[in-house]
């Protein structure tokens, strides 16, 4: 009987070790394979306490361990520019919106990578971005945390920052979905989006985090067609899960679910931050055959699946809090970024870059020393470590270089002094700002503060005045005509004075380009009837459809005052030589350009492609559908190719519920901004 005893006991280790333990081949497995043998040796309860958060461990949400089966616990963090909720120790980045605006996907991936790295640090197993949200209104609050106003460009870059996150084997989370375009009245607010608009504009951005791997989504608060985004089966299981593939985690933004049976079978798979619904009311109603268990099953599978996909279950989290996650190297990544999304919207008569040998220059604006504008404000705002003024960064530079030039300074209150230290200055450099938050729209695109009228009477007693605009997205600029320079630095995070001295300088010779339209007035956006912003009894409509930024403005012919994807150099570029291949029906058309630096200064073009789709398909004018940015030594020329893949010539069919190709004649448009393609070419489907 002892032996017996023993035997037993011995093979209850066996197995144990075994449910605890995959075995070394299993690593080899693909992570869902490798996620259902571990679901199989869970228990329901085990299975339940892993699809609701818990607090109490200083991180913005947690769920618990399963230290049985070595399944450790989960920190969540925000948020999009760096690791937020307060968190200290950390790198202020520039605003997700600023890196956008690199149209550079290898600087998008070395952001997503430095964000991820440090949220490593800090324990975070979850970090809670991007934020693809497309900028629809512009006044919305949380502009600086979105990737602009295309579909296509927030793919593109949304694809290639979830990659840089996830390879600190973290898990990125893609946020809102769907359709938390705006601030005001976010969680009552129903959108009123009709079917080819959502698939073709607002859930565009997530299928191109999915086909890019992302592990976990978060719904949102608002309600789309008068349904709970967080208990949509429309968008959660139809067209994410089932017509998108997904086969990770959908949770809820904090807050945001509303029910239990409903959320749990329209598609919510994680209740955040705690277990108001998802708890003990989802075992009951589970229990009641009211959410099958299969379905639970599947929560937790999916769960699993994206631990395993990331490296969580392989690589244990070891990091804490408290650990200083910044660096040098980061620093002067932050500094790159920063500079990289500064875009120079205006120019004349060459007054930038500025010679370091100047008699005197003026800095006016209290956001260039008193308050300065670099973060935005909310979920995403991350604790400045320090801040460098651009007062402090442009005499900084100009101390490095040992010049003579004298810098002088007036805050905007102060008028008389401003006014003396202008006149007679070579140049006067006033900076002006507009911060945002989540929770809260901006109430206009105007800058406000009398910032209009500061500017005004600096140009009216000196000609060469340079105007730095720091803002979450665009702002009203009625005095463009009559200044020389407009610089516009977005958020540039803690390195702000030093990367904007480097631009206006001339250390960096601009490259970036705009990731929205400016308009010339508040009236001539998309957007501009409150049946459509704010809504009415709390119902948005989107009636404007496929037609928001850009596409509106071609559309109706009206012309912005910079258009999306515009920006300037200190050099010049010729794109020319449109040669086009191939051909859609063998999924392979090709084409290729000619870019040459024709100025004297290195620098970087962004070359991109629209495509104008047969009328038949009701489509917009011209829609971006590529773009590749090249660098290039002054006088240097490459050829740039890409390709149009068939996914790109995709309308959403309503009759169908799917994707279709438009028979018929298209047009290719090559340029270096939406309002700028001089290269086009036809060709037939």
């Amino acid at each position: 009987m002892k032996a017996v005893a023993v035997l037993v006991a011995v093979l209850s280790l066996v197995v144990l070790a075994a449910s605890i333990n995959l075995e070394k081949d299993d690593v080899k497995l693909p992570p869902i394979d490798r996620a259902r043998m571990l679901l199989k040796q869970m228990t329901a309860s085990e299975k339940l306490g892993m699809v609701h958060g818990y607090g109490g461990l200083g991180y913005v949400g947690n769920i618990a361990a399963v230290n049985r089966l070595n399944i450790p616990q989960l920190n969540l963090e925000d948020g999009p520019q760096g690791v937020g909720d307060g968190t200290s120790k950390v790198t202020a980045w520039p605003s997700a919106l600023t890196v956008v605006g690199t149209w550079d996907r290898e600087l998008m991936h070395q952001f997503g990578q430095g964000m991820g790295y440090e949220q490593r640090l800090k324990g975070t197993n979850i970090m809670l971005g991007p934020m693809v949200n497309l900028l629809r209104v512009p006044v919305d609050g949380r502009s600086f945390e979105s990737m602009g106003e295309d579909p296509f460009l927030a793919g593109e870059m949304a694809a290639t920052e979830i990659r840089g996150i996830q390879s600190n084997g973290i898990m990125g989370c893609v946020k809102h979905l769907v359709d938390n375009n705006q601030e005001y009245n976010r969680t009552t607010t129903s959108a009123l989006v009709d079917e080819r608009t959502q698939y073709e504009m607002y859930l565009y951005p997530f299928k191109a985090a999915i086909d890019a791997g992302v592990a976990s989504i978060m719904c949102s608060y608002n309600r789309v067609n008068n349904r709970h985004a967080c208990q949509c089966n429309d968008t959660l299981n139809t067209a994410v899960k089932a017509r998108f593939g997904f086969k990770g985690f959908i949770m809820s933004d904090w807050g945001a679910t509303h029910s239990t049976v409903l959320a749990a079978n329209s598609g919510l798979d994680m209740q955040m931050p705690d277990a108001s619904f998802f708890g003990s009311a989802l075992a009951a109603a589970v229990a009641k055959g009211e959410v099958p268990q299969s379905r639970i099953d599947d929560m937790a599978l999916r769960i699993l699946t994206a631990m395993f996909m990331v490296g969580i279950m392989d690589t244990p989290q070891t990091g804490n809090l408290a650990v200083n996650a910044m660096s040098p190297a980061h620093d002067r990544l932050a500094r790159t970024l920063a500079a990289a999304g500064t875009i120079l919207l205006q120019n004349n008569g060459n007054i930038l870059p500025l010679a370091t040998n100047l008699h005197n220059i003026a800095i006016v604006g209290d956001d260039a020393s008193l308050h300065p504008t670099a973060i935005g404000y909310g979920s995403g705002q991350v604790v400045l470590p320090y801040l460098v003024t651009p007062l402090q960064g442009i005499t900084k530079y100009l101390n490095t270089l040992k010049s003579t030039t004298r810098v002088q300074y007036a805050a905007s209150a102060n008028m008389t002094g401003a006014k003396a230290i202008a006149h007679g200055a070579d140049a006067v450099i006033v900076f002006v700002a507009v911060d945002s938050s989540e929770g809260i729209d901006r109430t206009t695109l105007s800058l406000g503060d009398q910032q209009d009228d500061l500017i005004t009477a600096m140009r009216a007693v000196n000609p060469n005045v340079i105007v730095v605009i720091h803002s979450p997205g665009p702002v009203l600029m009625p005095w463009q005509s009559t200044v020389r320079g407009i610089v516009m630095a977005m958020l540039p995070g803690q390195e702000d004075g030093n990367a904007i001295a480097e631009v206006l300088f001339g250390e960096h010779n601009p490259t970036a380009k705009l990731p929205f339209s400016i308009p010339k007035k508040a009236s001539e956006i998309a957007v501009n009837t409150i049946r459509q912003y704010p809504g009415i009894n709390n119902e948005a409509e989107y009636s404007e459809g496929l037609l928001i930024g850009y596409r509106w403005y071609d559309a109706h012919k009206i012309t912005p005052l910079f258009e999306f994807g515009f920006g300037l150099s200190y050099t010049t570029f010729q794109i020319s030589g449109l040669q086009v291949s191939g051909s859609i029906a063998n999924h392979d058309l090709r084409l290729s350009v000619n870019v040459r630096n024709t100025g004297h200064r290195d620098g970087a073009e962004v070359v991109q492609l629209y495509l104008g789709f047969p009328a038949a398909a009701g489509e917009p004018p011209k829609q971006l559908k590529g773009f590749e940015k090249v660098y290039l030594e002054a006088g240097q020329s490459r050829e740039i190719h890409m390709r149009i893949p068939v996914e790109r010539l995709h309308i959403w069919d309503i009759h169908v519920h799917d994707w279709k190709v438009q028979s018929g004649v298209y047009t290719i448009y090559v340029g270096d901004s939406s309002r700028n393609t001089p290269l086009t070419h036809t060709f037939h489907v």
